[in-house]
This record gives C-alpha cells, structure tokens and sequence, in this order.
C-alpha cells in the first residue's frame, strides 16, 4: 500500500477535489435557482452523491451559502458526517501507510 501511495500523483488528486467541490457547490445553486423557478430539479440523491465522491466541503457550502436543504436532517447531518468520515479515512490511511 506504501508504494501505491508513492505512485500517486498528488497534483491530480488535488485537481479532482477541487473539481468536485466545485460542482458541488454549483449544484446547489442550481437546484435552489430550479426551486424558486419551479423547475425540474436535481435529484436528492445526485447532490448526496457528489458529497460522497469528495465534494462535502462544496456542497455542505452551497447548503449554507444558498440556504438550500438546510431543513432536511438528511442533509444537515448526513453531509458532514460523509465528510468528517472522509476526512478520518485519509488521516487514517497517511498514518498507516505514508
């Protein structure tokens, strides 16, 4: 696991978070603005999803910053409790095998 952690290139690895983060906050803008608008709109569970690929700090801020979801307990909790895990699994991972 040790070598596997060498062969990553960290530089792409920050690309992609980054990435998704920002898609997460920008879904949530988008589904607020589909609210308002009375609009089809993203699905719960694609919003979940992002968080769930590593977008939980763009989502979690597009909840507060849009005032999207922020009454829904699925959301609320669910999205920083997917982030926080998220979080003890890399530290977790460093401690073990970098």
């Amino acid at each position: 696991m040790k070598a596997l952690l060498g062969l990553i290139n960290w530089k792409y690895v920050l690309i992609y978070v980054l990435t998704i983060n920002v898609i997460g906050f920008l879904a949530m803008g988008i589904d607020k603005l589909k609210a308002k608008k009375d609009w089809w709109r993203i699905p719960e569970g694609t919003l979940m999803m992002l968080c769930l690929l590593g977008g939980g700090i763009g989502t979690i801020a597009g909840m507060y910053t849009f005032r999207h979801k922020t009454k829904k307990l699925k959301f609320t909790v669910g999205m920083p409790t997917i982030l926080i895990a998220e979080i003890a699994l890399i530290i977790y991972l460093f401690v073990k095998y970098y």
